[in-house]
C-alpha cells in the first residue's frame, strides 16, 4: 500500500510538472503579440499608402519619376508636402509598439555573422529581396534584429517568425535605414 501511495505521488508530481511546463511555454507564447507589417506603420502614412493621389496612374514604369530612393528625399519636384512620396520613405513609428513583445514574420537579409557563420545581426523585411535586388522598403518597413547567440541561416529566399522586444530606434548602416530594433528571443520557420 505505501508503495502504491508513492507511485501516485510520483505520477501526480510528474503531471504537475508537465502542466506547469505547458503553462510556462504557453505563458512564454502569450508575450509575443502577433503583428503585421501594416502595424508598423502610423495612421495618417498608412492612410496615404492606400489611397494614392492621382498622378500615381499617369506615372511611367521606368521614368526617373518612377524610382523609389534617396532622390525623394532631396527632390522638391516631388512634392515635400506629398504625404504619399513621404511615406514611401518614412523613419515615423507606432510608438504603441515601443518596448513591446512581437511576433512577426519576414525575410532575412543579414548582415554580421559570428566565427561559427552564425547570424548574429540582421534586417528582417516584409519581402524576398528588400535591400539587395529592389528598392528597399521604408525605413519603417524594416527591422534590425540583434540575435548575440546567432542562428545558422539556410536560404535566404525562405520567410521565418521571428519573436523578441522591439525598440522605435531609427538606425542607418550601408545597406539600409531602419525605423525599429528588435532584441531576437525566438526565431522559427515560417509554416
Amino acid at each position: 500500500m505505501v508503495q502504491t501511495s508513492r507511485v501516485h505521488w510520483v505520477v501526480l508530481a510528474g503531471i504537475a510538472v508537465g502542466l506547469l511546463s505547458l503553462t510556462w511555454t504557453a505563458t512564454a507564447r502569450a508575450e509575443f503579440t502577433t503583428i503585421e507589417w501594416l502595424d508598423l506603420i502610423p495612421a495618417e502614412e498608412l492612410d496615404a499608402l492606400q489611397n494614392p493621389p492621382a498622378y500615381i496612374a499617369s506615372i511611367k514604369e521606368g521614368s526617373a519619376e518612377d524610382q523609389v530612393g534617396g532622390e525623394l528625399r532631396n527632390s522638391s519636384a516631388t512634392g515635400a508636402d506629398d504625404p504619399y512620396q513621404q511615406a514611401l520613405i518614412s523613419t515615423n513609428v507606432n510608438e504603441d509598439l515601443n518596448g513591446q513583445g512581437i511576433r512577426i514574420p519576414g525575410f532575412v537579409v543579414p548582415l554580421e555573422f559570428n566565427d561559427d557563420l552564425f547570424v548574429t545581426q540582421f534586417l528582417l523585411v516584409p519581402y524576398f529581396g528588400a535591400c539587395i535586388h529592389v528598392p528597399a522598403p521604408p525605413p519603417n518597413q524594416i527591422i534590425l534584429v540583434n540575435a548575440p547567440d546567432g542562428f545558422r541561416l539556410e536560404a535566404l529566399y525562405k520567410p521565418f517568425w521571428v519573436s523578441g522586444v522591439v525598440k522605435t530606434s531609427v538606425t542607418e548602416n550601408d545597406l539600409a535605414t531602419t525605423a525599429y530594433t528588435l532584441d531576437l528571443a525566438s526565431f522559427e520557420a515560417y509554416e
